[in-house]
């Protein structure tokens, strides 16, 4: 029975790696070259559209829909530099702690934003993050606020409304600024743009009308991108749109799904909505006391672009009369306080699942909080790993205490198993049942062992969700060479782990904490007896070298837990084992492997 269950768990844990391969590995490999092939694609629709537009402006948006029509979306296509774009239209720098950019006059659009404390490698003198663009280069991104009126509204703020503003203003967390608009018919709009000195944009606008007729019109949000992320899509992770749309909940939607077929949750009160990355995102909080309708979609005309916007029930304002909104904007870097201050202080709903957290979120944001109070107090995050797999492992101590021993009570059984197995040869009925009685006798569990893996395969993906996701882990150091806790360990011993100077290939590379984990990993397997039965010790032998490979392009903060947790589970077991009377065979079981076998007599 114990072999059988050594050999279920192999097949197990055999099918997670396969599996693990198929979706962390290749998969994003195979998405990473057709994402490859279509940016060649559109670079060359770009350099041909580019030619007869050369020197040329881009057409002007429209805004010129009714009050029930949709938010604006059409966007002729990109042919300027980001030098060229900014040029183009008078803007107002933006200058925070955290932020650098400026926002663009034409349309009050949040375009040209870069996040200051982000580099886009480990090096500091890498280029800071970029993370909106201007509309006419061919990386737009952008958030728009504005309105939807009618011929009786006259011409309100939308896409190419160009806004008033005071003479040398520059938005700080500390000096907002007010732009101002009057059309024709006696509408004033009044913006006031404050920034904290983190990500949160608010945006207050006044609407007063002046003529002699009442107007009747709908605001509108947008957040608008050309292109997808550059990562490798991974199915841990979702990226694309993103929001809590009143009633309906958290809603996940791939680009992919949106290419297909728009998205229109049901018209709902209070929420959020946007376009996620892996760190960063952009969303934006509309007026919480109207209803709105959402929708996420793909635009091929023009310029390709997916949007995610909003537009809430039509209003008036009688002649003489005012009337104020207020928007919430995110725009920056997924920081776990940050957002969940932000949820909290601004009372947005579910606005921690901007970072996702994924299905198992009551294990995985307590492990970030757990491993972010060690990373507060020692200062590094691969040392907070480390203190977090020793809590893991004393929380589930009782029932690894349980696995062990039940361990060491089958082995000190296998004297009379093998009377059994004589006693009954080949009835097999028979011997189960005499099994079984001999467990009952000894009140031994077969099955307690797999409890404790069982229960740590969530523990393991949620620990894999921390480390992959959280911007907290990007390009955090450990010690030595690994300067990035979230990518694979850099060194390989195919180039004597960087003493001979070439790249090895991506299929070959095997770092040093690979190779410490599969060690440790062999050497508690070696804790146990090898089963006598040909197949399963196959499985017991190669096992360590798959897992060595396979984990080799996992992030290395993973990869050092799984190593210190095997260490510490030998350690364990070794404790428990004695104290059950039961020898550690990891000594004899090594002399055994490299022993040589005598040859059979002839």
């Amino acid at each position: 029975m114990e072999n059988n269950r050594n050999y279920f768990i192999a097949i197990a844990l055999s099918v997670l790696i396969v599996l693990g391969w198929q979706f962390l590995y290749m998969n994003p490999r195979i998405e990473a070259q057709r994402k490859a092939q279509e940016a060649q694609k559109a670079q060359q629709q770009t350099e041909q559209a580019q030619q007869p537009a050369a020197g040329g402006q881009a057409p002007a948006q429209t805004s010129g829909a009714a009050p029930s029509g949709q938010a604006p979306s059409g966007q002729a296509v990109a042919t300027a530099t980001l030098e060229q774009a900014l040029a183009k239209t008078p803007r107002i720098a933006i200058d925070t702690p955290a932020l650098s950019g400026s926002i663009n006059l034409a349309g009050a659009r949040l375009d040209d934003l870069k996040l200051k404390g982000y580099h886009e490698t480990v090096d500091d003198s890498s280029p800071i993050i970029t993370l909106f663009s201007p509309a006419e280069t061919k990386d737009g991104y952008f958030t728009e606020l504005g309105y939807i009126g009618s011929e009786a509204t006259g011409a309100v703020p939308g896409p190419t409304t160009l806004w008033t503003a005071p003479e040398g203003a520059k938005l700080t967390e500390k000096t907002p600024v007010t732009l101002s608009y009057t059309n024709d018919k006696g509408l004033t709009f009044t913006r006031t743009i404050s920034v904290d000195d983190r990500y949160m944009f608010s945006v207050a606008d006044k609407i007063e009308n002046t003529g002699q007729a009442a107007a009747s019109l709908s605001s509108y949000g947008r957040v608008t991108r050309y292109n997808k992320p550059t990562t490798p899509s991974v199915y841990v992770l979702h990226e694309g749109f993103i929001g809590v749309i009143g009633d309906d909940g958290l809603i996940e939607t791939k680009y992919s799904a949106v290419e297909k077929e728009a998205v229109a949750p049901a018209k709902s009160t209070g929420g959020w909505l946007g376009i996620t990355d892996k760190y960063w995102a952009a969303t934006i909080v509309p007026p919480q006391s109207s209803a709105y309708e959402a929708h996420f979609s793909h635009f091929a005309d023009g310029q390709p672009r997916y949007q995610a916007d909003y537009k809430d029930d039509a209003f008036t304002v009688a002649p003489g009369q005012s009337i104020e909104l207020k928007n919430l904007v995110f725009a920056g870097a997924k920081e776990v306080p940050v957002i969940d201050g932000y949820e909290a202080s601004y009372s947005i709903p579910k606005f921690d699942r901007l970072i996702d957290w994924g299905w198992f979120y009551f294990i995985t944001k307590p492990m970030f909080k757990l491993m972010d109070f060690f990373f507060r107090y020692f200062g590094n995050f691969g040392v907070a790993i480390l203190c977090t797999t020793i809590v893991v492992k004393l929380l589930f101590f009782p029932l690894a205490s349980k696995q062990y021993a039940s361990m060491a009570n089958m082995k000190r059984m296998q004297p009379k198993m093998e009377e059994l197995k004589a006693k009954f040869g080949d009835d097999r009925m028979g011997l189960q049942q005499a099994m079984m009685q001999l467990y009952k006798e000894e009140k031994i569990n077969p099955i307690a062992g797999c409890w404790p893996v069982a229960l740590q395969i969530p523990i393991f993906f949620s620990l894999y969700k921390v480390i992959y996701i959280t911007i907290e882990m990007r390009h955090a150091p450990f010690f030595g060479w690994i300067q990035d806790l979230s990518a694979p360990d850099p060194t390989t011993i195919v180039n004597l782990f960087g003493l001979l100077p070439f790249e090895a290939p991506t299929i070959l590379h095997l770092g040093v904490w690979p190779l410490v984990m599969g060690i440790t990993m062999f050497v508690q397997m070696r804790m146990n007896p090898t089963p006598p039965d040909p197949t399963q010790a196959m499985i017991f032998n190669w096992m360590p070298l798959v897992f060595t490979f396979m984990l080799a392009s996992f992030p290395a903060g993973l990869v050092i837990y799984w190593a210190w947790n095997n260490t510490l589970s030998v350690l364990q077991q070794s404790v428990i084992m004695k104290r059950h009377g039961v020898k550690v065979e990891l000594f004899d079981n090594l002399k055994g492997l490299f022993r040589r076998k005598a040859a059979p007599s002839k």
